[in-house]
């Protein structure tokens, strides 16, 4: 079998099985199979597959028929042009994410250049794919990182190796903030904490609701649980002129707004994501 064959029956079989955009979904999967860029496949569209391939093929293309995330079946996604290892143990990384992370390194170089501190904290790193990238775009920053999952500090811990920045990020297991060393003190507080409300994750889409850890997803009854927590006690741990910056979920900035602001924080600005939906938002006491 050819490789455009292969492209047109396993698309075929993605979208009979609801899968979105099933022919960019193999082409990913059979350029990552054959180790060749993506495009690159459009030249070899007469290749006969061997055996061995087609079975590989077959068995990744089975996996995501039965909605397993592609970035889980082929180990890694890419955030802000960094490979990130993923697994079942965190949160595929998003794409409007990458918002979060870029403001949160401009806001660690404004700091550096001026030749003032420049420490930050990942409430809830998971992957590691804000700490990383922090760590990678600031080379001044230094970068402590918490998350409740030993297994998500485990993947976080191997992308930080991966990119060569692992000594500049203390890993930290903690609920919170309960397990940091008293003292310590951040310019930077950055997360993207659990925002989805809990009677909503059985809505989701497979990909989402049976592959991301619960944990990642689950923000209490009305998916505001973190943000209420982060506003009463991030404040011990924030120097005077830091500032803390939130992803959140669709629609809920105005509630988060006034979480922070009960708080006595001041909110500076709310920024939208690439699809133009509020998405994060910067404050400072």
């Amino acid at each position: 079998m050819t490789v455009l064959e292969v492209i047109q029956k396993s698309s075929e079989f993605l979208a009979k099985k609801g899968v979105d955009s099933p022919r960019l979904q193999v082409e990913l999967l059979l350029a990552q199979l054959l180790k060749m860029p993506r495009m690159k496949l459009y030249l070899n569209f007469d290749r006969t597959l061997t055996p061995a391939e087609l079975d590989a093929l077959r068995d990744q293309v089975k996996r995501r028929g039965q909605r397993e995330p592609l970035q889980h079946i082929v180990g890694s996604t890419s955030f802000c042009g960094l490979e990130m290892a993923v697994n079942r143990h965190v949160l595929i990384p998003r794409p409007e994410t990458e918002l979060i992370a870029e403001t949160g390194y401009r806001v660690l170089n404004t700091r550096a250049a001026a030749g003032v501190a420049c420490q930050a904290l990942d409430f809830g790193t998971g992957s590691g794919c804000l700490a990383i990238t922090l760590a990678v775009k600031c080379l001044e920053a230094k970068i402590t990182a918490v998350d409740i999952s030993a297994e998500a500090l485990a993947v976080a811990r191997q992308n930080a190796t991966t990119h060569q920045v692992a000594e500049r990020i203390q890993w930290v297991q903690s609920d919170g903030f309960a397990a940091l060393p008293p003292e310590s003190r951040f310019d930077l507080i950055i997360s993207n904490p659990p925002y989805i409300a809990h009677d909503e994750i059985a809505t989701l889409e497979p990909e989402v609701r049976d592959h991301d850890p619960r944990v990642a997803l689950d923000g209490g009854s009305d998916g505001l649980d973190f943000y209420r927590r982060l506003a009463a006690e991030a404040p011990a741990w924030l120097r005077l002129d830091g500032r803390l910056l939130l992803e959140f979920g669709a629609g809920q900035a105005p509630d988060i707004c006034r979480i922070l602001e009960a708080q006595k924080w001041i909110v500076e600005a709310v920024r939208e994501d690439y699809s133009h939906r509020a998405r994060m938002l910067i404050a400072h006491r």
